[in-house]
């Protein structure tokens, strides 16, 4: 199943103004769990980093995580990487007119060959070790990016079914992922040994979660794969099953999961 393609075509759909690109946020922000539970996690150690804290958006996409940490505080340097040189320059565009570009920076970077030494206070990184093979060298590189007691925040499929895989005959529902997830004591032994301490990792895209996301992301791109036409349909689909799909993530962002298609990860660097 091709998710990129239909991601990008998305974004350069929203990439004009500056008001669809905002309601191209918004409507992330809505649809997409994993922002409800990223930004409560966010709220919970913003508080630590109140002053002219360095943050790294480690794969940054369309911006919007860089967008919403910018809101959160102001006084924030926010530097965002990916590999992707178009959506580089789509949000640098999209910054520049907002007047934020001051404190919001993008750049094409790779995470496998970053360099940045104690420099970050806190470092985010969403829907991206699924994609990349070398997983410990990143986790080692954030660890060296990062200023003592720094924080570390991943959202990421699990093994429980991430990436739609439920057992070993079934292949990813991304065709872009390197892997179908972690499991706890995977993610957390290769953090350990980066140097990592204080990990955390809970589930996320519990029962709620995971119909929702089947009824919000899976059937919808499964659509577009068949025919961009269905793009005429989607306003009419999501009329019907958006209100659900509130209702299901307001729950999975409450309760606590012994289960999830999703994992939450925090880690500090104490020396």
């Amino acid at each position: 199943m091709q998710y990129e393609p239909i991601k990008q075509s998305l974004g350069k759909y929203f990439a004009g103004n500056l008001f669809m690109r905002k309601t191209l946020y918004f409507l992330l922000d809505l649809l997409l769990l994993r922002t409800w539970h990223v930004k409560k996690a966010l709220r919970k150690f913003a508080p630590e980093f109140p002053g002219n804290a360095s943050v790294l958006d480690a794969g940054s996409g369309f911006g919007q995580y860089s967008w919403r940490m910018s809101k959160m505080n102001p006084g924030w340097n926010i530097k965002a990487v990916d590999i992707n040189s178009e959506q580089i320059e789509d949000c640098n565009r999209f910054f520049n007119k907002t007047g934020a570009s001051g404190r919001v920076a993008f750049a094409i970077g790779d995470l496998t060959t970053m360099t940045d030494t104690d420099c970050h206070n806190i470092i985010l990184s969403v829907d991206v070790m699924e994609h990349i093979t070398e997983d410990v060298l990143v986790f080692q590189n954030f660890y060296k990016s990062l200023k003592n007691n720094g924080i570390l925040l991943i959202s990421t499929p699990s093994d429980k079914g991430g990436s739609d895989v439920h057992d070993d005959t079934e292949e990813s529902f991304i065709d872009e992922h390197v892997r179908d997830g972690y499991s706890i004591e995977d993610i957390t032994e290769k953090l350990s040994l980066a140097g990592f301490k204080s990990i955390e990792a809970l589930y996320t895209y519990g029962k709620p979660g995971s119909i929702s996301w089947r009824l919000s992301m899976k059937y919808p791109v499964k659509m577009l794969n068949v025919s961009y036409l269905f793009f005429i349909l989607l306003p009419f689909y999501y009329l019907i099953s958006f209100p659900f799909c509130l209702i299901l993530n307001t729950f999975d962002l409450r309760l606590t999961h012994k289960t999830g298609t999703g994992l939450l990860i925090s880690a500090r660097k104490q020396e």
